[in-house]
């Protein structure tokens, strides 16, 4: 998706957004390829599967934790 629609989607200026996708690219949990001036990011689905089967077993005593987050925009993400 690209960084502009993810700024939209979760209610966060592009300078913000610009930050967390790069810290999330150095932990690989987002991957990024350039499509012309666009720079397109996607989820790294394996490695954020085993952090959650990380967190699951070592945070929440193996019992799934059913928590929901908002944006500052007030949007629901999980």
């Amino acid at each position: 998706m690209a960084a502009g629609k993810i700024s939209e989607a979760a209610g966060i200026p592009p300078s913000s957004l610009s930050f967390h996708l790069k810290e999330l690219a150095h932990a690989g949990m987002v991957t990024s390829r350039q499509e012309g001036r666009f720079v397109i990011y996607e989820a790294n689905f394996s490695t954020a599967t085993n952090l959650v089967a990380f967190l699951t077993e070592n945070c929440c005593g193996g019992q799934v934790c059913n928590l929901s987050c908002t944006t500052e925009a007030g949007k629901v993400l999980a």
